[in-house]
């Protein structure tokens, strides 16, 4: 069902019938309904939803600013329920019928202007396969691998439950990429590695059902003898609604599981290259200030990142609320965190390159890109930044991974025929670049 949830006839349709629902539902009815007890049904919905709203802010911890539609879609909701029960008596049995569908219908409709906003489920079907649990395309499991070789056109996708011995950090089971000239032999070659790591409210999988990963990787191998960096697609969060920011905290170690408990598992298990210089970090909104700070606290285990839309450091409001929810009340824990305080107390990087992303309609991050390049830059590390045209949303974080792997696959070392730059150079700046944002065209 590739019917798309973002735009197109589908959301339009279902948002249509919700409205006509719910008419139904309050009707004309007799005088007193009209002049009384509907507006009283009406008013009470409203006053609800907002009560809810202001709940799910305060209560839920909620920071981002959430869509209009979601919330004018969830008082719809409510005001079908509330004219549903005042209205029993004397209603007609479609009044009662359409008041509990229009609701349904309201509820499916906010939501959907919550994943129209993000861009979480692109498609129908990425939505059900998401909550279903079904598998992905390409995927296979880890018995199967032993028994796959030979030429492919296509990578494929290993669901792995990866020990948490190191961390002790509570996580969903991940994904693995392995590019086609991972099943040519017996003898894997030892290919360099991209850690992917989604939002803060994410699911491992994101990146490939929303970011188009797979497909991209898939295309960079083709143009390059089945060659294409390893990725994996972490659990960073261990939870939807969970926020760590990749750090040791309250919220469990996520740090850990990333930088000791993954590579080594990646590199046993499939063969991948263990020097630093072969491993990268990805990341798209919170995934982007864990790519850049797991890169310039450790390493000695990445070399290289892509930070697309991230913010200055990890955070979960003002620095004092950061503090506590975060760190436990730890300040020191913060600083050691904070990417622009670690980059003015450490040695120069050797080796070390990034690559940030904006979109024109994201003025923060432009402006957080721009200090954290620059800090990169003071302390060795090669940067670019680019701000090409878009918003905060996952098909924003595709086009921009995908503009960035080339390069990426370069500075790994990825093996395959390149063209241009050779591993290890500074990253290609348009003319005029002077780690100012820039707006070269896709």
């Amino acid at each position: 069902m590739n019917v798309s949830l973002l735009d197109g006839w589908f959301p339009w349709t279902v948002q249509l019938a919700a409205a006509a629902a719910l008419l139904v539902a309050v009707g004309w009815r007799d005088r007193r309904w009209r002049l009384r007890r509907a507006p009283v049904a009406i008013g009470a919905g409203v006053l609800l939803s907002v009560g809810l709203g202001l709940l799910a802010v305060t209560a839920g911890g909620i920071t981002d600013p959430l869509p209009l539609g979601l919330w004018l879609w969830l008082g719809a909701a409510v005001t079908a329920l509330v004219v549903l029960v005042l209205g029993w008596r004397g209603a007609r049995w479609w009044h009662r019928g359409l008041a509990p569908v229009a609701a349904l219908l309201a509820v499916v409709s906010g939501a959907n202007a919550l994943n129209a906003s993000t861009g979480y489920f692109p498609t129908l079907d990425d939505a059900i396969g998401e909550l279903s649990g079904t598998p992905l395309p390409q995927q296979v499991t880890l018995d199967q691998l032993g028994s796959l070789t030979g030429r492919t056109s296509t990578g494929r996708i290993v669901q792995v439950d990866i020990p948490d011995t190191a961390s002790g950090f509570s996580h969903r089971q991940e994904l693995v990429y392995l590019p086609p000239a991972w099943f040519r032999s017996k003898a894997r070659p030892k290919l360099p590695v991209l850690e992917m790591i989604g939002g803060e409210y994410a699911a491992p999988d994101n990146w490939v059902r929303a970011g188009n990963a797979v497909q991209t990787a898939d295309a960079y191998a083709a143009a390059h003898g089945g060659y294409a960096p390893v990725l994996v697609f972490t659990d960073a969060t261990g939870g939807f609604k969970v926020d760590t920011e990749c750090v040791d905290g309250p919220n469990g170690n996520a740090e850990d599981h990333l930088v000791k408990d993954i590579p080594p598992y990646v590199e046993k298990t499939f063969g991948t290259a263990t020097d630093p210089h072969k491993w990268g970090v990805v990341g798209w909104s919170m995934g982007g200030t864990c790519a850049i700070d797991l890169t310039v606290e450790h390493p000695d285990v990445f070399s290289h990142f892509e930070d697309i839309s991230g913010d200055l450091g990890p955070n979960t409001g003002d620095k004092q609320q950061t503090i506590d929810k975060l760190y436990g009340g730890n300040a020191a824990a913060w600083a050691a965190h904070d990417p622009l305080t670690v980059l003015a107390h450490h040695p120069k990087y050797k080796n070390t390159s990034g690559w940030f992303e904006s979109g024109d309609q994201e003025g923060n991050h432009i402006e957080q890109g721009r200090q954290l390049s620059a800090a990169a830059r003071k302390d060795g590390i090669r940067t670019q930044q680019t701000v090409q045209p878009g918003r905060h949303v996952w098909q924003f974080a595709a086009g921009a991974f995908a503009e960035a792997l080339p390069w990426l696959a370069q500075q790994l070392g990825t093996p395959g025929p390149h063209q241009g730059q050779s591993p290890g150079a500074p990253p290609p700046k348009p003319a005029g670049n002077t780690g100012a944002p820039v707006t070269p065209t896709r």
